[in-house]
């Protein structure tokens, strides 16, 4: 039997050590990627513009965008159009769409936007933050949360959405039983 081991070089050791770490890295991300991505959405409750609760538990059975908003913020304005149009355009297939509102919106300021722009989905007013905290800490506004019917987050946009993606992913996800 021949023997084959030589001693390598500093540097092709430092290179074979790094080739190894990157392969191991790579195997795990290709395991993880396998473990079904979704996570469940937190739990939470909301308090709706008409005083009313709804839990995540009640999003169960629908295709729900949560979207947190904020009347000061231009991009959430901009984008409340193209929201509205989604939401009429799916409303019938089993889709919904809650606005939250962040704590530091006043709550005046919310109804009045509601109103005015005549949202036709939920909204509803963090007022104590708890709701932001319980979805990752959002302090980034939009920010928008799309959620199957199993209740699981499948997809988070920090920003506006390419609403042509989403829509194909809202298509998607109603079509899964």
């Amino acid at each position: 039997m021949m023997n084959t081991s030589k001693k390598m070089s500093p540097v092709s050791n430092a290179v074979c050590r790094i080739m190894l770490a990157s392969a191991l890295a790579l195997a795990s991300l290709v395991a993880l990627s396998g473990c079904g991505g979704a996570k469940a959405a937190p739990e939470s409750t909301f308090v709706l513009l008409n005083g009313s609760k709804q839990s995540t538990a009640d999003m169960k059975g629908k295709v729900t965008l949560v979207n947190f908003w904020a009347t000061s913020c231009v991009t959430c304005v901009a984008e409340m159009p193209q929201l509205i149009s989604t939401y009429d355009k799916y409303k019938s297939r089993g889709y919904d769409t809650l606005a939250v509102a962040m704590s530091y919106d006043p709550p005046s300021y919310v109804v009045n936007f509601t109103e005015t722009r005549k949202l036709p989905f939920k909204v509803a007013i963090d007022n104590t933050g708890a709701v932001a905290r319980a979805w990752g800490d959002v302090q980034l506004t939009p920010t928008t949360y799309v959620i199957n019917r199993r209740g699981e987050i499948v997809k988070k946009y920090v920003g506006q959405p390419d609403f042509a993606a989403l829509h194909q992913l809202i298509e998607k996800l109603l079509a899964e039983t």
